[in-house]
């Protein structure tokens, strides 16, 4: 279990979050090189840092009297003990209403996890940014809650967002430095009804950048760690919200699924994560990877958690035509839907084709068929299904590849005021991860938008819909069964085989990832349940009537880390800007460790965006290969591993130091790293 969070006094959490000498101060017994120790910098600007020293003061005195509210807001939290890990929407919206807590104090708990497991220890680098304003949203909810009462179950609840989803009060970036700077000027329309539902916008989580794949790396957000094992990824495109929630960041979050975005990351964190059926809640406001397939929702860590999430979202947008089926009828209620004995007589298809018989889909395939047993016991009637033809009618079924390009045109023309306009500019001017290049670059050939390709994949889906609905109809079928991801969780690196995630994906059909065990390495791993058209409701009491009778939501383990050893060889920096920036990096080429501390001056940039490295081409930078820090970051130290190939450009000075800011936003300050 993770330790438990010490109680703050309402003082103690503003100053908590607006001081920054008090963070270092509790910091320091992280280890730091040598001079790499970020006090030792502060020195060498003094009078900058009593400055902003003063300034913080005052505003954390300002801030702690407009905060001042009747003593039955903060009553009973300076000394309690109340635990936020693991807890359940339900306890923490009962224990603000019994004043146990306030909304403050979840937050500023929220935030220690953050930076004790995010930001520092196994530094899992879910979170791309905070939201500065979470905490006064925090205290004007508390406000609400004492003079008015409460909204419903999430008013005061912390929650997490994609960073794909558009937020009026903090830029929506879909984790590319590309986007860094850009503030949309609506919310989407899920974040609108979270909002109108009291809850807190905590912040933004890392995503697979632009949505382009599974394993979550980006060049603003960088390589996000699977909690249970941190050598491994954490699914994606959701993977920050999916390692965000799986640590108890927050009570729930918000991600996305154009094929396997949000079922896949629960399932490689031990979470209930739900694709719906297409038109359930709006992606209106949601950076789009393609319109036909998108679909947004929450992931959670109790089939509970989830309905709340649900509840709060679905139901009709005009701006999204794929909602009409609610403009005169309400949205279901998944939390009256929940049944602890919804196996019971239930009739489940075992979709055997999507098991796989490669010697590694064996274990986890084996797993899935004891889960399978244990619906048996508790009532299913189970039975092996046939969809004539399925492996052909599902290949060349996606729309991606056809869509992306256009629909990234489309969204971001509408936004006027995007700091790019395309895929292809992204691609020229080199602000994107080298891990995306080949697939960006793929699906920028595209060169029509109604292509016969493109038009055949959407009649293969229309095909593939009718044939597995008639197959569900035909048998009396409540659910289709098989694995959320058939092969174990990818180290951090590798290539991630084994998804499932096109079925639900070219039908548009609900399916809902359930925690099902681990593997003989603790690896998390899931079943999915696919249901038929607005079946939302069911397919999750079925989850929840097997999380009730099993229990097999395990909670992460954060080993502490080891010795850090020593390094060798320091590195020159020489910037072609008039702003300063001190650095020290320094390469041990034993470990092919690069250690960096990278400060910049307040205020010298403007907002920072992100600090990066990137490849040296011959008409300036390359893609993004490491990302440092992220937005808000003026100081960043930490250690990253070099693959043979990235010594060797380091060592023929092809790695570039590049910090984006608001001054410089598409990276035009930047230094070679120089081995002298």
């Amino acid at each position: 279990m993770l330790a438990t969070i010490r109680s703050y006094s309402l003082m103690e959490q503003v100053m908590s979050t607006m001081n920054p000498f008090l963070q270092l101060r509790e910091r320091q017994h992280y280890w730091y090189p040598g001079k790499l120790h970020p006090l030792n910098h502060m020195k060498k600007w003094g009078d900058m840092y009593l400055v902003n020293y003063f300034l913080n003061c005052v505003t954390i005195s300002l801030l702690f009297l407009l905060s001042c509210y009747p003593s039955s807001v903060t009553d009973n939290t300076d000394s309690i003990d109340f635990e936020v890990s693991e807890a359940t929407i339900m306890e923490l919206h009962n224990a603000m209403l019994e004043n146990q807590v306030t909304s403050l104090y979840l937050v500023n708990s929220y935030l220690d996890r953050i930076d004790r497991y995010d930001r520092s220890g196994p530094a899992l680098n879910s979170i791309i940014r905070l939201n500065p304003d979470a905490q006064q949203q925090a205290i004007a909810l508390d406000k609400e809650r004492v003079e008015n009462g409460m909204r419903g179950p999430l008013h005061g609840i912390p929650v997490l967002l994609k960073d794909n989803y558009n937020t009026t009060d903090m830029p929506t970036s879909a984790s590319s430095v590309a986007l860094a700077s850009f503030i949309p000027q609506n919310d989407a329309f899920q974040v609108k009804k979270l909002r109108e539902a009291g809850a807190v916008i905590l912040g933004k989580t890392n995503m697979h950048e632009l949505a382009a794949g599974i394993t979550t790396v980006s060049s603003l957000g960088g390589q996000t760690k699977n909690p249970y094992d941190i050598s491994r990824n954490p699914g994606g495109s959701s993977g920050g919200t999916g390692t965000a929630i799986a640590a108890s960041f927050a009570a729930i979050g918000w991600g996305s699924d154009t094929c396997g975005s949000i079922r896949i990351p629960a399932s490689n964190n031990n979470l209930f994560g739900l694709r719906p059926t297409k038109g359930l809640a709006s992606t209106q406001g949601i950076i789009p990877l393609s319109h036909t397939q998108d679909v947004g929702g929450p992931l959670a860590r109790t089939a509970q958690d989830l309905a709340i999430g649900l509840n709060a979202i679905a139901g009709y947008d005009p701006a999204d035509s794929y909602t009409d089926v609610f403009v005169d009828t309400n949205p279901p209620d998944f939390v009256k839907a929940l049944d602890r004995n919804a196996l019971q007589n239930a009739r489940i298809g075992i979709l055997t084709v999507l098991f796989g018989d490669a010697p590694e889909d064996q274990e986890i395939g084996r797993m899935v068929r004891e889960a399978i047993d244990t619906m048996e016991n508790l009532g299913s009637e189970t039975m092996e299904v046939s969809i004539p033809n399925l492996e052909s009618m599902l290949q060349g079924s996606s729309v991606i590849a056809h869509e992306f390009k256009w629909d990234l045109i489309d969204y971001l023309e509408a936004t006027n005021v995007s700091p790019v306009n395309s895929l292809e500019e992204i691609l020229e001017q080199g602000l994107f991860h080298v891990a995306l290049e080949e697939t960006f670059r793929r699906r920028l050939a595209d060169e029509e938008r109604n292509d016969p390709e493109y038009q055949q994949a959407l009649r293969k889906q229309q095909a593939l819909r009718k044939a597995v609905i008639d197959i569900m109809e035909a048998q009396e079928l409540d659910a289709l069964v098989y694995p959320t991801m058939r092969r174990p969780i990818a180290r951090i690196g590798d290539r991630q085989a084994g998804s499932t995630c096109q079925l639900s994906a070219s039908t548009g059909l609900p399916a809902l990832s359930v925690p099902a065990g681990f593997t003989e390495d603790r690896q998390p791993f899931a079943i999915e349940l696919l249901g038929l058209p607005f079946s939302d409701p069911d397919l999750l009491a079925l989850g929840f009537s097997f999380e009730q009778n099993t229990d097999h939501r395990r909670p992460p383990f954060f080993a502490p880390l080891g010795d850090q050893g020593l390094l060798q060889i320091s590195i020159d920096t020489h910037f072609s800007t008039t702003e300063i920036a001190h650095t020290d990096f320094i390469f041990d080429p034993a470990k092919g460790s690069l250690k960096y501390l990278v400060s910049i001056p307040t205020g010298t940039l403007g907002d920072i965006y992100a600090m990066t490295l990137q490849l040296a081409e011959e008409k300036g930078s390359g893609g993004v290969i490491y990302r440092l820090s992220g937005p808000g970051n003026h100081m960043v130290n930490g250690e990253i591993v070099l693959d043979p190939r990235m010594i060797a450009r380091l060592k023929a000075d092809e790695i570039v130091l590049t910090i984006f800011s608001s001054k410089y936003p598409k990276g035009e300050m930047r230094s070679p790293l120089t081995i002298p």
